[in-house]
């Protein structure tokens, strides 16, 4: 391509009802748009506190450290676990679908030894099995799981998971990237030590910031640590320098100004609506899609009980190329929903029904799309009532 054939980008307007981001709200986008101005501005410092008292409210915590790393969610991982984990540390990982299998990766790149225990996909875990492998790992330092496995919107038992954790003396790491702002999450009730979040998904923020929190307890052993964060960026000695109650300031890096005047908006729009009444339009919105795609004939991979309101995965038909249904969707009606990641690529639609996006009116045209597209394709599933049973659970009938 050549340079004269470019001109400015201008995006198709998209419902984005996969796996996030989700749908940015207008007041958060407008506020992206106001003027720049410098990262260490009193006025700018004045809004970082802002931010960090309103992301307390949200994860439901008055632990001190807690900030919005400049990077994404894989951001907000890697901060807990570079900052937590030395060479040589046993950390407990429990698997339930892809994102279980990053932590992994952090451990073994920092040096720490890995135990897995692993879940079928699609399933919250067990917390028998943590606690089997806690008495076999009696060495173990931390503990790590996923809340919400956005690969199969499968939501686990924090709060057991934790106090297993705890009763072995351990740490407890927790993603909560699809669940903070989109169903009960309580850090301190819950004891969580370091946990981390993204902007993109129940916030209806922009992508590329990640909510992170930390308990006393996870601080004192980030400061006893023998050996230095081998992140020079996300060592959280360093950035605690520029994030920190202080005064005076110390430059770390220059935080992104903008988005986090997006962020800012966002966690106001939060509190504006309540953080339990967000919890339970996001639980709202999940019974009446699931109205819908039961009512066409499709069934949910997750059992109702360890269901992710927000992060729906629908088994796709027998004999239907799924990745054309989504084309379909995408070309046609301008709306995408998620394949499946790993084991589950093929197998299953993910819809998305969070923060901003998470409303009757985008279900009810999910629901028509993806029956029109599916009728087009040839399926065998129940024209004409979908809609109709997403109405009539929701009460806009």
């Amino acid at each position: 391509m050549s340079f004269d054939q470019i001109r400015s980008f201008v995006p198709p307007v998209r419902t984005l009802m996969g796996p996030g981001p989700s749908d940015v709200h207008p007041r958060v986008l407008s506020a992206m748009a106001r003027p720049t101005i410098g990262h260490l501005d009193p006025v700018f410092v004045s809004m970082m506190d802002e931010i960090k008292t309103l992301l307390q409210y949200a994860f439901q915590t008055k632990n001190d450290l807690t900030i919005p790393v400049s990077a994404p969610g894989s951001a907000g991982m890697e901060t807990c676990f570079v900052n937590l984990v030395e060479p040589g540390d046993k950390v407990v990982i429990c698997v339930n679908g892809v994102f279980g299998g990053r932590m992994k990766e952090n451990v073994e790149r920092y040096g720490g030894v890995p135990v897995m225990v692993e879940q079928e996909w699609g399933r919250a875990v067990d917390p028998q099995r943590l606690e089997d492998a806690l008495k076999a790992q009696r060495d173990a330092k931390i503990v790590a799981f996923v809340h919400a496995e956005t690969s199969t919107g499968a939501q686990s038992d924090a709060k057991t998971l934790a106090e297993i954790a705890h009763r072995a003396g351990c740490l407890v790491i927790a993603d909560t990237v699809t669940s903070l702002g989109g169903s009960p999450l309580k850090v301190d009730e819950w004891k969580l030590d370091a946990v981390y979040s993204g902007s993109q998904k129940c916030l209806s923020c922009t992508p590329g910031l990640s909510p992170v929190t930390f308990s006393s307890h996870a601080v004192e052993k980030i400061k006893a640590r023998k050996t230095k964060v081998s992140s020079w960026f996300l060592d959280l000695n360093l950035v605690m320098g520029y994030w920190g109650g202080a005064v005076k300031r110390a430059y770390h890096h220059t935080a992104p100004i903008n988005p986090l005047y997006g962020l800012h908006e966002a966690l106001v729009m939060l509190a504006e609506e309540g953080l339990e009444n967000s919890w339970e339009r996001h639980a709202r919105n999940h019974r009446a899609l699931r109205a819908g795609i039961e009512a066409m004939g499709l069934s949910f991979l997750v059992p109702e009980s360890e269901r992710l309101p927000q992060l729906n995965a629908i088994r796709t038909p027998d004999g239907i190329d799924e990745a054309a249904v989504r084309g379909k969707l995408l070309s046609q009606f301008n709306l995408e929903i998620g394949a499946g990641l790993g084991a589950l690529a093929g197998k299953v639609w993910r819809i998305g029904l969070m923060g901003y996006a998470s409303n009757i009116k985008n279900i009810v045209f999910c629901l028509g799309a993806v029956e029109s597209a599916l009728v087009q394709a040839g399926a065998r599933i129940q024209p004409g009532k979908a809609v109709q049973a997403a109405l009539e659970v929701s009460g806009a009938r």
